[in-house]
């Protein structure tokens, strides 16, 4: 549910007034944005410096997994922001800024090239290289199998009875159940590492400033987990698609970087170009219910906008790996056959 416009108000309120006394001087903010979740982000200018604040309301949020996971990947060399003030109590934090233009911006403008993704994509590879190879991720929460399955009951939950409608009779819930077991199965047999978990071009920032690199966001989420997840992720976003000799290209620069680097990659190409294509089609049945429970819980209706873009990276997966033969199976029962 949103918050009331009142509490929505007040928290802003009550964020300015942290912000005069963290900084001596009364700021008046504009929205930078909010996510799929209860945060916001307010940009403010003090002194020819531009800061950001996070409010994250504690009945809905906690921003401890965010101050905690920025100093990881500030330590190994990865830009975030700076965390330049905190009340994680009270929810409020107050940020460098990055700037504006975030990499899913600057690909879907005017007069973007599939050659200028090549240099950004490089720079992004860069980066997780550098987190992956970096970060000892133990300690983090494991993406374990309670989660992975957690996270595949939203699709049937969320998206096949509550948005479709659809009554899940013994054969679908049986063939549900053939998927969810092969994918958690394939899945938990990859080599782990630090996953940020949403490392997607609108969580990538421009960085025009200075050497550090491509600047990262939320990383809240971040768990100790399969090597595939982010580098999949990368490559199969919900709001912009690629042509798929282009994605393999890149997927294997990076698998050449990552056995450089020693990271836990497979050291056969086509044994982790599979590892991705389970690892997404578990992600893209996980979002698909999450962005259903946000339209039909949240009210927020547009995430479901690029649905169709799940099924087209799932139909992909189809079509080269007939060993997941439930996965194609599930599909035409609910209508979506390839």
């Amino acid at each position: 549910m949103e918050l009331a416009n009142a509490a929505v108000d007040l928290r802003q309120q009550q964020l300015e007034q942290w912000l005069e006394q963290q900084l001596g001087a009364h700021l008046a903010g504009s929205s930078a944005g909010s996510d799929a979740g209860f945060r916001r982000y307010f940009r403010y200018q003090l002194d020819g410096r531009s800061l950001i604040a996070m409010d994250a309301p504690p009945d809905y949020e906690d921003c401890r997994p965010f101050v905690k996971i920025a100093g990881l990947l500030a330590d190994a060399g990865v830009l975030v922001p700076e965390i330049i003030a905190e009340d994680v109590e009270r929810g409020f934090l107050l940020l460098s800024d990055l700037g504006a233009d975030t990499y899913l911006d600057v690909m879907t403008g005017e007069g973007f090239k599939l050659t200028q993704a090549d240099t950004l994509f490089a720079d992004a590879i860069d980066a997780l290289i550098t987190f992956q190879s970096s970060i000892n991720a133990e300690n983090l929460p494991a993406y374990d199998e309670a989660l992975l399955r957690r996270e595949l009951d939203l699709f049937p939950e969320w998206y096949l009875r509550c948005h479709l409608g659809i009554v899940i009779d013994e054969r679908l819930a049986k063939t549900l159940e053939q998927l969810f077991n092969q994918l958690i199965e394939q899945i938990l047999s990859q080599r782990k590492v630090f996953v940020h978990r949403d490392y997607m071009p609108r969580n990538l920032m421009m960085n025009t400033r200075d050497d550090r690199g491509v600047g990262v966001l939320d990383f809240q989420d971040a768990v100790y987990g399969p090597v595939s997840y982010d580098i999949a992720s990368l490559f199969s976003d919900a709001f912009i698609s690629w042509p798929q000799d282009k994605v393999e290209e890149w997927l294997r620069h990076y698998w050449l970087k990552a056995l450089d680097a020693g990271i836990p990659v497979p050291r056969v190409f086509e044994q982790f170009v599979c590892d991705c294509d389970f690892m997404v089609t578990q992600r893209h049945l996980k979002v698909i219910g999450i962005f259903s429970r946000i339209c039909h819980r949240d009210g927020k209706p547009r995430y479901l906008d690029d649905v169709d873009r799940f099924f087209n990276y799932i139909d992909i997966v189809v079509k080269r790996r007939p060993e997941m033969s439930a996965l194609k199976e599930m599909l035409q029962l609910i209508g979506r056959g390839c």
